[in-house]
């Protein structure tokens, strides 16, 4: 069950439950300020015109390089 929980998807992309933790959590903290970028560029239009793409754009690169 704890292997089953914790550890067979971490595996699967060659990683340790360290690893994938980390990396994970990085990608949830950039996906915080991407969303932040975001919501102030909502309420001031001239603000982060670009950032959260910018954002997302980099983090979509580094999965997609991380898959192949």
């Amino acid at each position: 069950m704890i292997t089953r929980i914790f550890l067979n998807h971490p595996r699967t992309v060659n990683e340790s439950y360290a690893e994938h933790a980390v990396f994970a959590g990085g990608f949830a903290l950039k996906l915080l300020g991407a969303g932040a970028a975001a919501l102030v560029h909502a309420v001031i239009p001239c603000l982060f015109e670009k950032t959260a793409s910018r954002m997302i754009n980099q983090m979509s690169e580094k999965l997609n390089a991380r898959d192949a």
